[in-house]
């Protein structure tokens, strides 16, 4: 893959992994606002695995976490063809519960539309967790920034610019 730099309708995405030097590839579709999983539409717009492309979703963890914090967003990382399974979350990040976080709230902490949340370049950083399947893949697609804009990296890069964790929360 080749690096690409910050070009004319860059994101907050492309703009930090091209500041750390990471290498990915920027992979555009006609977003259709009526599909009914927007996952799957990029996966067939793109002509990908489903397998390899996956979804970033929010959700809200349990005080029991020790954050001092009434409640955490934290950001789980699975695969379009499948479900968050927010208790494997919880128990990834030390926590006992999650439950989805609200889309306003999702928005406001990320900066990203809902259906376009990355996990890369998000206005604050959320503990974040990697499905491990992604592992099983030397390239995955995850959103841009923005409906119908993915990006294709190394999950092990996403790994490292997201400090995430991997562990098997899909089902």
């Amino acid at each position: 893959m080749a690096k690409k730099s910050k070009t004319v309708g860059g994101t907050p995405a492309t703009v930090a992994l091209s500041a750390a030097g990471i290498a990915f590839e920027v992979r555009a579709y006609e977003h259709d606002p009526h599909a009914e999983s927007y996952g799957l539409e990029a996966a067939e717009a793109l002509d990908a695995d489903p397998a390899t492309v996956f979804k970033t979703l929010l959700a809200s963890l349990d005080p029991s976490t020790g954050s001092g914090r009434r409640d955490t967003l934290v950001v789980g990382i699975v695969p379009v063809t499948g479900q968050l399974d927010l208790k494997a979350l919880a128990r990834a990040l030390g926590g006992s519960k999650a439950v989805m976080a609200e889309v306003a709230a999702a928005e406001r902490a990320t900066g990203y539309v809902a259906g376009g949340i990355s996990p890369i370049g998000q206005k604050r950083a959320h503990p974040t967790v990697l499905d491990a399947s992604a592992l099983d893949h030397d390239t995955i697609l995850v959103s841009g920034g923005r409906r119908g804009f993915d990006i294709a990296l190394a999950p092990r890069d996403l790994v490292a610019i997201t400090g995430a964790v991997t562990a098997t929360i899909g089902r």
